[in-house]
């Protein structure tokens, strides 16, 4: 990778100046900038201006307008506004928004404000104001430093709107509720639910209403499972669904005893359940066992036997259960000192009990913040403005120097967060083998059942059915195991949830951050007050769970790129949406608080927008798979062990930090156009189809109409052919008769002209059918005169004594003539009237 080179046509950027030259205020520097061309632009502008900005949505409304501000990150300047929903920065001049620079309230982490204090070597110091800066950190990977004008108040007063507008106070303040359904209206949550449940026991025909919920006919069954409505008012467990699937031979009864024994009351409940072979993985929080480990329930107990099912093959032999506890072993014994810990397998059927090791939120926390700091400290972009190039007076990778190259390596290991998503894919992957291998049934559970227990079941679904691969089947996962089960995502995400304002400062530990070293801006940032509260790890509950389950299934995507209907794209979109807090669906802690709040109707559907934004492009849209293989990937995901081994995530962890690496999608959007084109070759070849059948369908009925057309040409041809010989035979008939036959045509409209040269041949027929004009044949006979008749004599006879006339009076030689005839006839008549003349007596018999 080569060095970027500075841009033409401007003054270089921050980035491309030694540290003496940057901080020490040198010539090409923060002065550099045209500040009176900054403040004409400001003073040209008003608030009015923004408010029909087409970059806003739908009631997003200015609120702070900041002029001349410099995105350190990129060295741009532009104009920062702060909304009621995000961060918007937009280059100067043009107003495009800078996607780097721009980013939602509900995404940011926290944010400082900073002094960055220049050191002089001259003595006009004075002549050198302090850098006023604001670090904006993100929850999703990346550290955004603004850099306002000397000695005016724009920062504070984006700190100001920053306060307000990042921590409001009610759960209601945000802007999803401002924005309202909008045309992204979806169907009742609950009604999702038990359409997946009737889809586990096998009742896919029968679809959910709010009728059905109201009346409670939704608890439907097959021959092992059943629908429970016990928690139909959240009396049960508050952070449970209002319906959960048991086994089909424990009654409600013995449910109310069994909760109990559990924390939280969230007892042993089933998540997804194997067709045909009965195997299930089953949910739930930690046993209250105690200190002693002696603590037991008879009812926790039959509940977790009855996922023993028996075998399908072998009616006589039980199915076996695993009981999978994701924390590790001594974090469970630690518990139960509060009275939790974990169970004993001697109480439930000889069950063997793994332990996965997972750790809890707070290092999942911590984790998480030092993977965005080497980001931010060893990408192309970073937050003071350097790239890596540059840093240390030269090339980190330059000049041999692979001792550099190792270290920074080597804190990406440090962070542990590839660790982690490696431990909570080896769980998934050890869950979905038991099931789908042995027919074994796995109950999976953790402190409180709703972090690590959710990634582990969700992330061995996936696994196990191809219908969460799909776009429809990734959604009901993520509303049943997320959702329904109560995931804390307002703690979690750094939400406000209905019982006051959430947690945003999450300041990291001073352990974490002495792990890399520190650039100028974060040396400054030591020396520097905070301006936000600092927060404990008993008070901070903010952790990215979600996010690295998502992280997780992008590392099974990696290794299966033809398996999911979806693509990457579609998952950073999906993380974007629900981090920005834009949409209702992951508000509030449990489904019991966003029925209260009333979510669904409130608010618009993060899933109603997805499917908006692929209608348009339909299966070339981004986040379409174009490698998706359902017939060939129609059963379980079991990856082996060595493939566990995972990577960073390009299009999310890359995409701020790394903007040219993160696009490692290259052959998918090549393949994806590819396959845009063939679709327009396609509908091309359609419609030349199409033409091709209409012209052929038109030449069938050309070639037919010609067909008849001949066909009446040659009875035509016949009529005249007939016609004519019965003409001459007429003819010669009348004539015969002693009569003459004159045809004569006249006009409609009779020319005069022409009137008087038809009157000169009375015996021309006359054919003539000008422009259209018809014509009437007219026929006269005459009687011929006794030298005719006389003269006629002869064609009688002839006629008469013709050898070539049929019985039906006509001529076999029309054309003919008949003059040899005619002159033998004459002959013949001679001799006749010779012999005529003369007597027999003169000729043969003399007298005596």
């Amino acid at each position: 990778m080569t060095s970027p080179r500075p841009p033409s046509g401007r003054q270089r950027p921050l980035r491309y100046y030694s540290d003496s030259e940057r901080i020490e205020g040198g010539s090409g520097s923060w002065d550099t900038l045209e500040w009176n061309k900054l403040d004409q632009t400001a003073s040209g502008s008003s608030s009015t201006s923004f408010a029909n900005l087409s970059c806003l949505l739908e009631s997003e409304r200015v609120i702070v307008e900041g002029y001349g501000v410099v995105l350190i990150n990129t060295d741009e300047a532009g104009t920062l506004l702060v909304t009621n929903f995000r961060i918007l920065f937009l280059s100067e001049g043009t107003r495009k928004v800078i996607p780097l620079g721009t980013i939602p309230l509900a995404t940011i982490e926290k944010f400082n404000k900073m002094v960055l204090k220049v050191q002089s070597n001259n003595r006009q110091s004075d002549k050198n104001p302090p850098r006023r800066l604001l670090q904006v950190t993100g929850k999703d990977m990346r550290i955004i430093v603004y850099g306002f004008r000397p000695k005016t108040k724009q920062r504070r007063s984006v700190f100001d709107a920053l306060l307000r507008c990042t921590k409001p106070e009610r759960v209601w303040d945000l802007y999803t509720f401002a924005c309202g359904l909008s045309k992204f209206g979806n169907a009742n949550p609950k009604e999702r639910l038990l359409n997946e449940y009737f889809r586990l026991l096998g009742r896919s025909s029968i679809r959910a209403s709010m009728d059905m919920i109201e009346d409670g006919s939704f608890t439907l069954e097959n021959e092992l499972w059943r629908i429970s409505d016990l928690n139909s008012n959240y009396n049960l467990c508050q952070t449970y669904p209002f319906a959960f699937m048991v086994p089909k031979s424990i009654s409600d009864e013995e449910l109310l005893q069994a909760c109990s024994f559990r924390a939280k009351c969230r007892l042993p409940v089933i998540t997804w359940c194997q067709p045909g072979s009965g195997a299930v993985i089953a949910r739930s929080s930690q046993p209250l066992v105690g200190l002693m480990m002696n603590m037991r329930s008879n009812y926790d107990e039959k509940l977790v036997a009855a996922f023993c099912t028996q075998l399908g093959a072998n009616k006589g032999e039980r199915r076996k259960l695993y009981i999978a506890d994701a924390r590790p072993r001594k974090n469970a014994l630690a518990n139960g000192a509060m009275g939790g810990g974990s169970e004993s397998s001697s109480n439930y059927f000889q069950s063997p009990i793994v332990f996965f090791g997972i750790d809890n939120i707070h290092a999942m926390r911590e984790s998480y913040s030092r993977l965005r700091d080497y980001l931010d400290m060893h990408g192309a972009t970073s937050s003071d403005g350097r790239s890596s190039f540059l840093r240390h007076t030269g090339w980190t990778w330059g000049g041999g120097n692979l001792s550099s190259m190792s270290a920074s390596v080597s804190l990406l290991g440090d962070s542990g967060w590839l660790i982690h998503i490696q431990n909570v894919l080896a769980g998934a992957a050890w869950i979905a083998a038991r099931v789908a291998v042995e027919s074994a049934s796995v109950l999976v559970h953790c402190s409180d059942g709703w972090d690590r227990t959710t990634q582990l079941v969700s992330l061995a679904c996936l696994m196990l059915d191809p219908y969460y691969r799909t776009f429809a089947g990734f959604q009901a996962l993520v509303e049943k195991d997320w959702l329904a089960f109560g995931h804390p995502f307002s703690d979690r995400v750094g939400m406000p949830n209905i019982s006051g304002s959430g947690n945003f400062d999450l300041p990291r530990q001073s352990s974490s951050a002495g792990s890399y070293p520190s650039s100028p801006v974060r040396q400054s940032t030591q020396s520097a007050a905070s301006q936000s509260a600092s927060s404990s790890h008993a008070q901070n509950n903010y952790s990215p769970i979600f996010t690295q389950w998502v992280d997780s299934v992008s590392q099974l995507m990696r290794m299966y790129p033809c398996a999911f209907e979806f693509s990457p794209t579609f998952l950073v979109d999906f993380m974007d949406c629900l981090l920005s807090c834009r949409f209702g669906n992951f508000l509030c802690n449990s489904e019991k608080e966003r029925q209260q709040c009333g979510i669904a109707e409130a608010c618009g559907c993060i899933w109603a927008y997805l499917t908006d934004l692929r209608s348009v492009a339909a299966t070339s849209h981004v986040h379409c798979n174009p490698f998706y293989d359902p017939l060939k990937y129609d059963g379980p995901l079991l990856p082996p062990a060595a493939s566990l081994a995972p990577t960073l995530w390009p299009q999310f962890h890359l995409r701020w930090a790394c903007p040219e690496e993160a696009k490692a999608a290259d052959i998918e959007v090549q393949c994806r156009a590819m396959r845009v084109k063939y679709s327009e070759m396609q509908k091309d070849k359609e419609a030349t189809e199409r033409r091709v059948d209409e012209i052929s369908f038109a030449m069938e009925s050309l070639s037919a109409e010609l067909l008849r057309e001949r066909r009446m040409s040659w009875s035509a041809r016949e009529s005249a052919k007939r016609a004519t010989k019965e003409y001459r035979a007429l003819t010669r008939a009348v004539q015969s008769l002693g009569c003459k036959i004159n045809f004569t045509t006249s006009d409609i409209e009779d020319d005069p002209l022409e009137n008087n040269n038809n009157n000169n041949n009375n015996n021309t027929p006359r054919r003539r059918d000008r422009q259209g004009n018809n014509s009437d044949v007219s026929v006269s006979i005459s009687v011929m005169s006794e030298e005719n008749r006389a003269e006629n004599q002869v064609g009688r006879v002839c006629e008469a004594l013709c050898p070539l006339r049929t019985r039906e009076g006509v001529c076999r030689w029309p054309e003919a003539g008949c003059a040899h005839l005619g002159s033998q006839f004459v002959g013949l008549k001679t001799n006749f009237d010779a012999f005529d003349r003369l007597s027999i007596q003169e000729s043969y018999f003399k007298s005596e």
